[in-house]
């Protein structure tokens, strides 16, 4: 069986756009899912990559334009310019670290809702009730928004370790074995490369 080590960050609009189409290609090809949650700002600073705030004007109005284009193409809601981002995003990732050792829910539904609240319906995702909201609508228990949170946290920071260490340098980013595939404009490369591979 294949496994897939999914790098990815719940505060990211490429993140929302993939929407759960990573579970349809893993579910198609047998394959694991490895959610890797991490600090998307603090693997940029690892790795050469500049957060969007800091970018180029050009860069930062190509951003917006790929993001409305991207969102579309994929039939997606998007705010370009939500409410509340950015978020902090360790609340929701904790959550998700924690739903994952918990089971029975569906991660994927998990990490787009949390992405769909902060790109679609311009909630904080760093807020307690959010988080509530997103768990029980994924199937989780809400109380696992306050469970194992010094785990969560050390999990956290070793996906980022991870992340550096893989080859990773923004996301979603995908990982099957020594192969990488960068950005949700990229499942396709990953659903064919399954094809030979998995």
């Amino acid at each position: 069986m294949a496994r897939i080590d999914y790098y990815f960050a719940t505060v990211s609009p490429f993140t929302y756009i993939a929407g759960t189409r990573l579970e349809e290609i893993a579910a198609r090809h047998g394959a694991e899912i490895a959610y890797k949650p991490l600090d998307i700002m603090a693997l940029f600073a690892r790795t050469g990559g500049t957060p969007p705030k800091d970018r180029h004007p050009s860069r930062q109005e190509y951003r917006l334009q790929e993001m409305r284009r991207q969102a579309a193409k994929n039939g997606m809601p998007i705010n370009l310019k939500p409410a509340f981002w950015p978020a902090n995003p360790a609340p929701s990732s904790y959550a998700l670290i924690a739903a994952q050792k918990a089971g029975g829910g569906d991660l994927g539904a998990l990490v787009a809702g949390f992405t769909r609240a902060c790109w679609a319906e311009d909630r904080n995702i760093a807020e307690d009730e959010v988080i509530r909201d997103c768990l029980a609508a994924a199937g989780f228990d809400p109380a696992l928004a306050n469970a194992g949170l010094l785990e969560g946290a050390e999990a956290y920071v070793r996906n980022l370790e991870e992340a550096v260490e893989a080859g990773a340098f923004g996301a979603p980013f995908y990982i099957v074995g020594e192969e990488r595939f960068w950005g949700q404009d990229r499942l396709a490369e990953l659903d064919a490369y399954l094809s030979t591979h998995g």
